[in-house]
């Protein structure tokens, strides 16, 4: 008997040390998250940028573009974009959530009156059973599940954050193309209105007999091929002018007045530092906002396995289960009754905290690969910045170029010293220059926005 003692004490120490490294686990603490040590190692300093940019954090860049009318364009694309408004809903479900998730740490009362059939003969009156519930978050579960919601809030807030900046950058840019594409047209009608007249002195010449059927021909052809490069800005200018009035939320009518030139290249903002990304663009915060999250659900899982105390009473009467609730020995009865403790799910709290362990692995790796699209964005429009304002700079010389041979073309011509070949080419050099310098500004325009969206730059004046 002395030996059966001694086995079942042994066994029962085994089994409270099983239980005590059981409740350790469940309990273990959250991870200490910092977006410094969970990012990729990141350079002191961009490495595409040159050595005599500002180390600040970018700041308010709608202004630096000296266009007065970008700032009106901006404000009423965030005051009207329908898909802004969807994202702004999306954080209000998200805060309707978390109040759901804090709800669920107090007490629960359910009411449901009911007419006693027989009131008249024995005057018991109106039934009002009713049950309350609460459950004691002794082990914190429901407060990682409300923090996790709390958490998701804030991701989306960061989303709706980055889709304000993202709305910004596209109605410049939008404003932009439908700039170039009129300047484009302007030049090509300019190019045209010249061939015309080319045309004219050839088919005046060719009627009277002095002029060749070939040269006429050549300068038709060529009138052509500026009328469709006119047709092909005038489509342009239709896409970019619908595509912005779509962002500004209002009916793509293909009408309207604004961005009618392009503006230079402004002076280059502060860019800051790689590790100020981390504080300040919306898609990064969303991710690890949402790595936190999951941290959370992680705990809570792996509470579950804990047991649960639960808070109940219940009666046929409200005034009954009142009395009773002011009752100590009612309350020890419900805490008795309440506590549950699950032994055997099968297999189903284990796989929960599996999927959530393997949910926090894929939120690092998605908070990682978000940091280093974010760095990989930044370094490719500094390192094409250079090069963008080289090309801008060698076609403006190239314009001024062409735009000397074509007037001394015109000149050698009549005096005849040129034939119409070389005056053809002429023109199609110029109008080919300057439609390349065009493109070629809307393009360093461009990367320059994707550089303030990049860097998480705000648009509010």
């Amino acid at each position: 008997m002395y030996q059966t003692s001694g086995l079942v004490l042994t066994m029962s120490n085994k089994l409270w040390l099983l239980v005590l490294t059981w409740l350790l686990t469940a309990c273990q603490a959250l991870p200490e998250r910092k977006p410094e040590t969970t990012a990729t190692v990141l350079p002191k300093t961009w490495l595409a940028l040159s050595k005599q940019a500002a180390s600040e954090p970018v700041t308010q860049w709608l202004s630096s573009f000296h266009a007065p009318e970008l700032t009106p364009l901006v404000n009423d694309a965030l005051v009207h974009n329908n898909d802004l408004h969807a994202a702004a809903a999306r954080v209000t479900q998200a805060k309707a959530l978390v109040r759901k998730e804090e709800a669920a740490r107090k007490p629960q009362l359910f009411v449901n009156p009911t007419l006693n059939a027989d009131h008249e003969r024995n005057g018991a009156g109106v039934s009002v059973p009713f049950t309350l519930s609460w459950e004691w978050d002794v082990w914190g579960r429901i407060s990682h599940l409300r923090d996790a919601a709390q958490l998701n809030a804030e991701a989306l807030a960061s989303d709706w954050q980055g889709a304000r900046l993202s709305l910004a950058a596209a109605t410049v840019t939008a404003c932009f193309e439908l700039a170039e594409a009129r300047q484009r047209g302007h030049v090509a009608q300019v190019s045209i209105t010249e061939r015309r007249r080319l045309v004219e002195l050839l088919r005046g010449r060719f009627d009277l007999g002095i002029a060749d059927g070939l040269d006429l021909s050549l300068a038709l052809t060529d009138l052509s091929d500026a009328e469709a490069e006119l047709e092909s800005a005038h489509n342009d200018q239709h896409l970019a002018l619908r595509r912005l009035q779509v962002l500004l939320g209002a009916y793509p009518s293909g009408q309207k007045t604004q961005c009618q030139h392009l503006p230079d290249v402004p002076a280059m903002l502060p860019v800051g530092l790689p590790a100020q990304l981390l504080h300040r663009r919306p898609d990064i915060l969303a991710a690890f906002a949402r790595l936190q999250a999951a941290d959370q659900h992680l705990a809570a899982a792996n509470k579950a396995r804990l047991p649960q105390i639960q808070l109940t009473a219940s009666s046929g009467s409200a005034a009954e289960a009142l009395a009773n609730l002011s009752d100590p020995r009612v309350v020890a009865w419900n805490l008795a009754l309440g506590l549950s403790q699950p032994l055997y799910a099968g297999g189903q709290l284990q796989a929960d905290i599996d999927a959530q362990t393997a949910a926090v692995t894929e939120s690092v790796a998605i908070y990682q690969q978000a940091v280093l699209k974010a760095c990989a964005q930044v370094e490719q429009s500094l390192a094409a910045e250079q090069a963008l304002l080289a090309q801008v700079q060698a076609l403006t010389n190239v314009v001024a170029k062409t735009d000397t041979n074509r007037t001394l073309a015109i000149q050698a011509y009549r005096n005849g010293k040129a034939d119409v070949l070389t005056l053809l080419d002429s023109y199609r050099n110029t109008l080919s220059s300057q439609t390349a310098l065009l493109a070629a500004r809307l393009q360093a325009l461009q990367n320059r926005v994707g550089l303030y969206l990049a860097l998480g730059g705000d648009v509010a004046e």
